[in-house]
């Protein structure tokens, strides 16, 4: 078991439980590590399963819940509400009902000032006549006001993780990146594929698509290089205005050794107080400051890798699955900061609802070849058909 990958364990652990025939299945965040092709396969056994056995699924992928789930249940503190439908329609109906809840709790607590407004009408007109009937009304009105008031519920708040904003510094280049027909190799030299001649421009959010090993993040770390180290990557010219922000997989750009105060403070050259305001609005609060970033929670390390990459203020980000440890609202949230910032960026991921929301390039490698496709989809089913 130890000599799998961590897609293959996921998998072999998920066989093993299912051999055993049991009377329920339970799933936690049962995608992690698992490329397209083997969350294909996981959907394809989750939907051949006898009807009466249930099965329950905690997960961030929503393409993936949509897949395989007809009942979604969304757990809050005051009530969780339930729908018989998948993530995304379900979401869109607690949407609904959250506005629906959201408009009546204005109209009650409209009513309400208004009958305070009335109360106090009545109150001063009582006083000055010394009418007792006008002073009973008044109270009327006032309990009225009461029962409104304590009866409105407000919409629900979700607590946020934490925001996550980025930034775009601009430039006047067209042309960020042009690439020579650029040979992508393995670090033992190895030719995975070339390039042929293509040209990364302002305002391209292009995504690699292509199976587990074949050369995504190494084209990742081809154009990463490229940029850093300026004209010692052969067939790759960076446009000198090009300023890069990156996150890997690992997270590698945040030090675990380090704390997220000493880092954000050192690297980004602001105060102290400045620093613990932007940890504490990118969720990573006051008591975790000072702490090794080793003990942050995945979804905490990811939202300070996210500020990291808005402090530098890049024109051009490059992303290798970036959606990894971050919840759906923060997936949500990365996606409307990079299109509300017209973000040029070269991306790789296997969450299907990311690909499709920010890509308006994408890149196919297969066969030691990259081109260009319309869409993602094709290369979706052919995953899901184990022909691609």
């Amino acid at each position: 078991m130890q000599a799998l990958s961590g897609g293959w364990q996921r998998l072999a652990l998920i066989a093993r439980v299912w051999v055993t025939d049991p009377d329920v299945l339970l799933l936690d965040e049962p995608t992690n590590h698992l490329d397209l092709a083997r969350i294909s396969q996981l959907e394809t056994w989750l939907n051949t399963l006898p009807r009466e056995v249930p099965v329950v699924t905690a997960s961030h992928d929503r393409a993936f819940l949509d897949a395989t789930t007809n009942r979604t249940l969304f757990l809050r503190p005051e009530q969780s509400p339930v729908f018989a439908l998948p993530y995304s329609r379900a979401r869109q109906a607690l949407d609904d009902v959250d506005a629906s809840t959201e408009r009546k709790f204005q109209r009650d607590m409209k009513a309400a000032q208004q009958l305070r407004r009335q109360a106090a009408k009545l109150n001063n007109i009582g006083i000055n006549s010394g009418s007792d009937l006008l002073t009973v009304k008044t109270k009327q009105l006032n309990q009225r006001a009461e029962r409104l008031e304590e009866a409105a519920a407000p919409a629900h708040r979700e607590k946020s993780s934490g925001a996550i904003r980025l930034a775009n510094r601009g430039t006047h280049a067209k042309v960020l990146i042009t690439l020579e027909d650029a040979a992508v190799e393995t670090p033992d030299g190895t030719l995975l594929f070339r390039t042929g001649k293509r040209h990364i421009c302002q305002g391209d959010r292009i995504v690699l698509l292509g199976r587990n090993g074949i050369g995504k993040s190494r084209f990742v770390t081809l154009i990463r290089n490229a940029i850093l180290e300026a004209d010692t990557v052969q067939n790759v010219k960076v446009t000198p205005s090009t300023v890069l922000g990156y996150s890997d997989q690992a997270l590698s750009g945040i030090s675990g050794d380090d704390t997220p105060l000493a880092m954000v403070s050192r690297r980004y050259d602001v105060g102290e107080q400045r620093a613990r305001s932007l940890l504490a609005g990118a969720g990573v609060g006051i008591d975790m400051q000072e702490r090794r970033i080793d003990v942050l929670s995945g979804g905490q390390k990811a939202r300070l890798m996210m500020l990291a990459l808005r402090l530098a203020n890049p024109n051009f980000y490059l992303l290798d699955e970036p959606t990894n440890h971050l919840d759906i609202d923060g997936q949500e949230a990365l996606e409307a900061e990079l299109l509300a910032h017209q973000a040029s960026c070269v991306l790789a991921s296997h969450d299907r609802s990311f690909i499709r929301a920010i890509g308006n390039r994408f890149w196919l490698i297969e066969k030691r070849r990259l081109t260009e496709v319309e869409d993602p989809e094709d290369f979706f089913r052919s995953v899901a058909e184990g022909t691609g």
